[in-house]
């Protein structure tokens, strides 16, 4: 008794949280194989609740009491009613939209039961299920664009989709992301301003300009809004490798001074990025992109092209500024170069990392982390001389350039 008044005491003298008693389980067996859980559970209404969902298993009631059922996996037929039947038990109502492209979702799931999938806009995580008049349409076109390869383009009654088929336990499943009709202005992204106007001065340079970040936090995009005001402001010769190609940039720019700016997308054929990259550099283009730096082959042919004269934009999965930096270094050095080598590619090529990741519910903002190098390699800086030793911490430079931007002053000393 008086433990439990300590407990209650400290509870609230300190505003702690005390997760509920986890419920008390009796298992009663049956005839068959299965066995019926019986769940009591007394978890009062300050406390929270969690629940972990499992696969043919019926929905508890209000009152916290309930009955699962474990069963034997059944053929998609029987697994497509049982989420039905999930969905009506939770009185989900599903999105309804006359098409698939009416709906504004970035992001659709559709599984091999055939239901689709969006995220539920009132939530960070949640799914709701979408019914469209087309969606049969939408699936056998998903069905015939296949390509041999996992990633794939789909051109869907006038929308653009990237889509990464997978198969699953219970058979074909279609991730699709809806693409933008046009490349964006990058000044709408919400990157900050000052931000982006540095990013745009280093169009007459050479080197590399990498995006971080998490998965589908809009690295690509970005990437390609730079592209698209590099080519309008000055021309040149871009040259995309994608797998698949995904913001629209191929075709004739008319540019600001006068000159002409000429972009192609070509997309990778059998994971062969290297090969890719060479034949880029064959065809001497002012500036490539590069979709995605995920094998070595790719990291290493990125860091010699960036080191030759070109302007090379790429993306990269990474937590952070300083993490994408020794993952580059990682990836160059498993393509046969000493990590030495790699290091010293990187610090002579390098001119800027933009590290995003988008947040909110509802209105998606991306938070930006940059970090800087002087576009002049032979002139000593403090980010190409860390990457060179190896010791890549970068939180003072990078609070110390932000705070600079901001106040609108030059990041560094014109020589």
């Amino acid at each position: 008794m008086q433990k439990n008044k300590a407990i209650k005491k400290l509870r609230k003298d300190n505003n702690m949280f005390f997760p509920p008693k986890m419920p008390k389980v009796t298992i009663s067996p049956v005839q068959s194989t299965s066995a019926t859980v019986s769940v009591r559970s007394s978890i009062s209404e300050n406390e929270t609740s969690f629940s972990s969902a499992a696969p043919n298993t019926s929905e508890t009631t209000a009152k916290g009491t309930g009955t699962v059922t474990p069963q034997q996996p059944t053929p998609s037929s029987d697994m497509a009613k049982a989420t039905q039947q999930a969905l009506s038990n939770k009185k989900q109502e599903p999105v309804y939209a006359p098409s698939v492209n009416a709906v504004p979702f970035a992001d659709l799931w559709f599984t091999p039961e055939k239901i689709a999938y969006i995220r539920d806009t009132h939530t960070k995580f949640a799914l709701v299920p979408l019914e469209t008049d087309d969606l049969k349409d939408f699936h056998k076109a998903l069905e015939q664009g296949y390509t041999g390869s996992s990633s794939y383009a789909l051109r869907f009654a006038g929308e653009s989709y990237r889509v990464e088929r997978v198969l699953t336990i219970t058979g074909i499943q279609y991730n699709c992301r809806k693409m933008p009709v046009s490349t964006p202005d990058i000044f709408s992204l919400g990157v900050p301003e000052p931000v982006i106007r540095h990013l745009i001065s280093l169009s007459q340079e050479s080197g590399l300009i990498l995006f971080a970040g998490p998965t589908g936090m809009g690295k690509t995009t970005t990437a390609s809004a730079l592209m698209r005001k590099f080519l309008e402001n000055d021309g040149g010769f871009l040259y995309t490798i994608e797998d698949p190609p995904e913001m629209p940039l191929d075709g004739l720019y008319h540019a600001r001074n006068g000159a002409l700016g000429l972009c192609k997308q070509t997309p990778v054929e059998n994971e062969r990025w290297g090969d890719a990259l060479k034949s880029a550099l064959r065809s001497r283009p002012r500036y490539i992109l590069v979709g995605e730096i995920r094998t070595p082959e790719t990291a290493s042919q990125t860091l010699r092209a960036a080191t030759s004269g070109h302007l090379v934009l790429s993306t990269i999965h990474a937590n952070s500024v300083e993490d994408s930096l020794n993952s580059l270094i990682k990836y160059a050095s498993g393509a046969g170069l000493q990590e030495s080598l790699a290091s010293d590619l990187l610090a002579r090529g390098i001119l800027a990392v933009v590290h995003q990741k988008l947040e909110g519910t509802t209105v998606l903002r991306p938070k930006i982390h940059t970090a800087f190098a002087n576009p002049n390699p032979l002139v000593a800086d403090q980010m190409r001389m860390s990457i060179r030793d190896g010791k890549i911490n970068l939180g003072t430079l990078m609070e110390a350039q932000a705070t600079k931007l901001f106040q609108g002053k030059p990041l560094f000393k014109e020589t």
